[in-house]
């Protein structure tokens, strides 16, 4: 028995001193059960692997005695944790008695970190153990050292208008806070009845576990020059601390668009977050050995930021002002585009919201009346689509003249306020607002935006017809444009109107056809730009910031042909000029405009009341400088489209400096 054994014993010891191992530098080494080499790998490897507790296990009986196991592992812990340390390798390169020589590389927040670093090990009974020194832990470190480590935060990239004027910027403005030790019985009370703050949620900020007796803790955020501040801080407790904020200076006037930053930093809404990782750069980092007198002895390693990039866009600050004043107190949307190029120039919603406020802690008053407002504040109107009404009406006739279904001359005899097509539409009538015309060709269908003329030429297209030209307009297509806009369509099936009634209510807008009013604006360029539709531009870098005039884009090649485009500009400067035409409220002397307006039905059967929809759009022809849509809800009662008219006439004269 004892001789068959020896044998298997001598081969066993023989195979374990044929592992092997490899070093990163290529070295090879021979590895016993007790071996240095043996103690050294496994050490570098529950190292590598974060297995702390391990790794104290095979500390000397010396290394142990200066410090205990979870001040081991916390230390390291809490070091690479605060550096970020990813990837840590830790190889081992040579060996020379009881010294070992290792390779250490690590990523953290300030980039690779790595060095090469002696430790030693020694012999305690059979087993190898590990002397530990701090370079063990860090490169470098020495007794009583510690590790600092910070991030070099970005400075987030701010928005321009086309002129230069900031639309996010970062502004200096006071963090309002309170010192809890400071702070009496009134304080509170006070505090949150200047800030339209409920009192628990102020306390809930001083119950925070970080805070201490001394400590700042933030509330609010406002600007310098803000008359509030000089009444909080004379509060007992209450003072202030600088800080660098995101600010929106046209606040609620450009709100949907330009969105707002989070308490992270980060965009959360509009091109703010459409745009954040251009905006948000990359942050750096510094991580310093630092020795016990608190001082720098040693930078290991250091990433500069990376600012995010200023953006300047096409918008025109001025006059997205004058519009969201002209629709402040209205539920509707405005967008100018320049009519040779596609630049948009406004893009307002309204009602809207500061975003100031969002970015900087909104008061739960303030939250709460923005939720329960029944006209929808946070509602993106440029972006939704809406029956476009009659301001589709020049589509149709452009779709009608070029397939000449029409042509200019023809003329409808129509008679009375009402019209169908035959007795099978039952009770069912196309109607019209005036029968001041009879006999009815296209220029006099404009003008007085007759339905019945326009709905008579839908159905004499035919169904096939009218969808196929109508995808020429991208009815049934996203807009080309980074900011996300609603699919206009033209039935809620997608497959176009196939019943004549639905056909007929399309030919003037109604029906089931649908569009945003960035769609409408981006439609209009046709007959500016010879037939060809522009693709909507909001970045001004993109399109030439240093030309004199910005490169355009077509998004639909001729949609028209360039002698209808012209036709149907010359029939919409009457709808204008002309004292019956339905836009007549927006003439201005000495300055030529064409434009249709529109007023669209929200109701669910005929001869009932519903809302309505009042569109006008209009654009300047002689040298054209400004293409502008506007909706606004619920016109019913209040003139209809004509409500328009002046806020278009006022608009025009802003932007071209003319008195009004």
């Amino acid at each position: 028995m004892t001789k068959t054994k020896k044998p298997r014993k001598k081969r066993i010891w023989l195979l374990l001193a044929l592992v092997l191992t490899a070093g990163s530098a290529g070295t090879v080494y021979a590895v016993t059960g007790d071996s240095e080499q043996a103690a050294v790998q496994s050490f570098l490897q529950n190292w590598q692997t974060g297995q702390y507790a391990a790794m104290y296990q095979a500390l000397s009986s010396d290394s142990k005695q200066s410090m205990t196991e979870e001040q081991f592992t916390t230390r390291y812990t809490s070091i690479y944790d605060g550096i970020e340390a990813k990837n840590l390798q830790a190889s081992l390169l040579s060996m020379k008695d009881a010294s070992f020589t290792f390779h250490l590389r690590m990523d953290s927040l300030a980039g690779p970190v790595e060095s090469t670093e002696t430790a030693s090990a020694v012999k305690e009974g059979r087993h190898w153990m590990i002397q530990w020194t701090p370079s063990l832990l860090f490169p470098d470190l020495k007794p009583g050292e510690k590790v600092r480590a910070q991030v070099l935060h970005a400075e987030r990239g701010q928005l321009f208008d086309r002129n230069g004027a900031g639309l996010a910027i970062n502004e200096e403005q006071f963090s309002i806070g309170l010192v809890p030790q400071d702070i009496t019985d009134a304080t509170l009370p006070q505090m949150a009845t200047l800030l339209h703050m409920n009192k628990q949620s102020i306390e809930d900020k001083l119950h925070a576990s970080w805070v201490r007796p001394d400590t700042f803790v933030p509330v609010k955020t406002l600007p310098k020059t803000d008359t509030l501040v000089k009444k909080l801080t004379a509060l007992p407790g209450v003072t202030t601390q600088p800080q660098k904020v995101r600010a929106y200076p046209l606040a609620n006037a450009a709100a949907h668009l330009i969105g707002y930053t989070g308490d992270d930093g980060q965009g959360k809404t509009g091109l703010e977050n459409l745009l954040n990782d251009r905006l948000s750069g990359r942050d750096g980092g510094r991580i310093d050995i630092v020795n016990a007198e608190g001082k720098v002895r040693q930078t290991v390693a250091e990433k500069k930021p990376i600012n995010g990039d200023a953006i300047q866009l096409t918008l025109d600050a001025k006059l997205q002002q004058n519009v969201y004043e002209q629709l402040q107190h209205e539920s509707g949307a405005g967008v100018a585009l320049h009519p040779l190029t596609g630049e948009v120039l406004a893009m307002v919603s309204t009602p809207s919201f500061d975003p100031n406020e969002m970015a900087h802690g909104v008061s739960d008053e303030q939250w709460k009346a923005w939720n329960d407002d029944p006209n929808h504040p946070f509602q993106n109107r440029f972006a939704d689509v809406y029956p476009p009404g009659s301001a589709f009406k020049p589509l149709t006739a452009a779709m009608a003249l070029d397939t000449r279904t029409i042509t200019p001359q023809d003329v409808h005899e129509i008679s009375g306020l009402k019209w169908q097509a035959d007795a099978a539409w039952g009770g069912y009538y196309v109607t019209r607002v005036s029968d001041t015309y009879k006999s009815v060709d296209l220029e006099k269908a404009l003008i007085a935006s007759d339905n019945i003329y326009f709905a008579q030429t839908a159905l004499k297209m035919g169904a096939q017809r009218f969808t196929t030209e109508a995808a020429k307009f991208g009815f049934g297509e996203k807009l080309p444009f980074p900011y996300p806009v609603d699919t206009p369509t033209l039935s809620n099936d997608g497959q176009g109107p196939t019943r004549d009634i639905q056909l007929a209510d399309s030919g003037y807008g109604q029906g089931e056809v649908l569009m945003s009013p960035l769609h409408v604006a981006a439609a209009y360029t046709a007959f500016t730009n010879g037939g060809d539709i522009l693709a909507p531009q909001i970045l001004k870098e993109e399109k030439g910031a240093h030309a004199a005039v910005a490169a355009k884009t077509v998004w639909k090649s001729r949609a028209l042909t360039p002698e209808t485009a012209n036709l149907l500009t010359s029939d919409m400067v009457h709808v204008i000029d002309n004292p019956n035409g339905t836009g007549h409220g927006a003439k201005i002397d000495g300055l030529q405009l064409a434009g249709k307006t529109g007023t669209a039905e929200l109701k669910q059967a005929q001869n009932t009341t519903g809302k309505e929809l009042g569109w006008f759009v209009a654009y300047d022809i002689e040298s054209p400088h400004l293409l502008l849509t506007l909706l606004v809800e619920n016109v019913q009662g209040r003139g209809g489209s004509h409500l328009l008219g002046s806020k278009m006439r006022t608009l025009f004269q802003e932007a071209q400096g003319l008195p009004h």
